[in-house]
Parts: C-alpha cells; structure tokens; sequence
C-alpha cells in the first residue's frame, strides 16, 4: 500500500498509485533507451551544468556521452563503471559487485524501479500539464533523502531531482527520450583514450 504525503486528498492518491504504475510498466518493459539529458549539481553555492546524451541496455548497459564538457564519458558495461575526464586525461573504473544496490533514484535507466519497495512517503502536486511527485526513500542509510520526478501524460519522466543528505542537489532534465531503438553492443565497451591514466576505485552502494 502506497503511503501518501498527509496534505493529499483520496483522489490524488488514487491518481499517485496509476501515475507510479505507469512509470513502472513504461521503464521497466524497455530493453533500450535514449534520450538527451541536462544535469546540474548544486552545493555550498556552487553550480555545475553538463549536458549530453544517455544510452541505456539492459542488463546494465549505459552511457553518458557529454557535450559539454567535451570529451567526457561514462560507461557501464554490466561489470564495471568507466569514468573519463578529459581535463586530466585520467579514468576511473569502479567494478560493479553483485551486491551493489541499483535501486532509486536512478533505478527507472536500468529498468528496476519499483516505487512500493524502495519509497514510503510521497506528496504530488500539478506543474502545468505534468505532475511533480516527491518521495522519500524508505532507507535512511542512503546518501539522499528525497528524489523529486517530474511526469507527463505519457508517463516519461522529464526531470528529476536528488536531494543529498547534505542538502546538495542533482538534477536531470530529459528531451527527446526514445524507447526501444536500436543500440549496438560496441556503444557500451569503453576503451582508454591513448596515454590516459586508469584508476581503479571502490565500489559503493546507492
């Protein structure tokens, strides 16, 4: 049973429980996914703007092709996680275990959301034709403590919002999101820019 925020009517926790439904059945069903993305982190005053475009595969395929800054990828090729700045020509690969946990906020680009699991309380408000909904993770050990989506009709989530324990933000918005196109397995396989230090880093959860 979904627990709604205490300002929501029954209507609207109806109309939570077919939207977060929605989400699901779209994200979960998608075997590829593409689309062009704007990501801002927030902290302490300071701003950061990247944009691109992302790619997803599942089982646990994705990358992050920037524009800007130029250059700079990420890719997960189901086993581990490339990191590559262009600014210090340096990699960071981070190798995915099996217990690392894919769940929110992200878990819709790997197709394992799953709102009743990972979520307890929500508040919902109309933002023009879309629906902004706000959870909170039913964890307290993660390094968020809220995540904010954005939804249209269609059920395609165009932006969302982490909130960090230590009140930093992150946000995404998407365009032009297509499900199910065709994307070769050779987008997923990382290769180091010739002359790039490789760093091996720990794996964490979240």
């Amino acid at each position: 049973m979904l627990a709604c925020g205490a300002g929501l009517q029954p209507a609207a926790g109806q109309d939570l429980g077919r939207i977060l439904k929605g989400l699901e059945q779209r994200y979960n069903n998608a075997r590829t996914l593409a689309v062009r993305f704007e990501q801002t982190y927030t902290a302490q005053k300071r701003r950061r703007t990247e944009r691109g475009e992302l790619f997803l595969r599942k089982p646990g395929r994705m990358r992050w092709e920037y524009a800007t800054p130029a250059g700079k990828l990420f890719i997960s090729d189901g086993k581990a996680f490339y990191l590559y700045t262009p600014d210090n020509h340096r990699v960071e690969r981070t190798r995915i275990k099996e217990s690392d946990d894919w769940r929110a906020p992200l878990a819709f680009l790997l197709g394992r959301l799953d709102f009743e699991r990972d979520f307890k309380r929500y508040s919902v408000r109309a933002e023009g034709p879309d629906t902004w909904i706000v959870a909170e993770p039913r964890s307290d050990r993660l390094a968020y403590s809220q995540v904010g989506f954005l939804v249209n009709a269609s059920y395609e989530i165009r932006r969302l919002e982490i909130t960090g324990q230590d009140r930093s933000t992150m946000e995404y918005r998407f365009e032009g999101e297509k499900l199910n196109p065709p994307l070769e397995e050779r987008l997923f396989r990382f290769q180091a820019p010739a002359g790039a230090e490789v760093v091996d880093t720990e794996s964490g959860n979240g």
